[in-house]
C-alpha cells in the first residue's frame, strides 16, 4: 500500500507533468527573443503570452502567441508553432508587426537530416509582406523546394493557417 507522500507526490506529478508540456523550452525562446530583437530593432522586449482559446482557430497544442511590447508600446505579435516535416516536426517563428502583417519567418529548430533547405532566409522571405488577406499556394505562389516537399508544402499550410486565425482573432475583436 501507498503512503500519504507517495501518493501525494504521484498526484503532483500527475498535476505538474502536462503543465510542463505545454511550456516553451529555454532554448526555443531565446532563439525567439534574438530573432524579435534583430526584427524589431529593440532590446530588452517585454512578451505577454496570448491566450489561443478561441473555438474556431486552428492551432497546435503547444502553439504560442506572445504580445510583443517595449516600454509599455505594442511593436507586434510573435508566433512559436509546429509543423510535420517528414517523421517529425519543425520549430518555427512567424514575426508580425502593428498591422498584422508579417516581418519575419523562421525555422527555429529542425530536426530532420533533409528537407532543412525550408530554413534559408532566401525561400523564408516569400513570406514576409503577407497578411491575413492573403492565401498561398505552394509551387504557385511558393516555391518548391526539390528533397524538402514535405517540409515546404508543411510550412505553407502554417503561414496559411496562421494567417487566417489572424482573421478569426480580428473577427472577435481579440487583435
Amino acid at each position: 500500500m501507498f503512503g500519504s507522500n507517495k501518493i501525494n507526490y504521484f498526484l503532483l506529478g500527475v498535476i505538474i507533468v502536462p503543465f510542463l508540456a505545454f511550456t516553451t523550452p529555454n532554448r526555443l525562446l531565446k532563439k525567439a527573443i534574438k530573432e524579435i530583437e534583430k526584427t524589431f530593432v529593440v532590446k530588452d522586449v517585454k512578451f505577454k503570452s496570448f491566450p489561443l482559446n478561441v473555438k474556431k482557430l486552428k492551432v497546435h497544442k503547444s502553439d504560442q502567441f506572445f504580445i510583443i511590447e517595449k516600454d509599455n508600446q505594442l511593436i507586434g505579435y510573435a508566433y512559436l508553432g509546429k509543423a510535420p516535416s517528414k517523421t517529425d516536426e519543425f520549430d518555427y517563428l512567424i514575426l508580425i508587426d502593428k498591422d498584422l502583417i508579417i516581418k519575419k519567418t523562421k525555422v527555429l529548430i529542425y530536426r530532420e537530416d533533409y528537407g532543412g533547405e525550408i530554413g534559408s532566409k532566401r525561400w523564408l522571405k516569400q513570406f514576409i509582406g503577407k497578411s491575413n488577406i492573403d492565401r498561398l499556394y505552394y509551387e504557385k505562389d511558393i516555391m518548391a523546394i526539390s528533397g524538402a516537399t514535405i517540409s515546404a508544402r508543411s510550412m505553407t499550410i502554417a503561414i496559411n493557417t496562421f494567417l487566417k486565425n489572424i482573421t478569426i482573432l480580428k473577427e472577435n475583436n481579440i487583435l
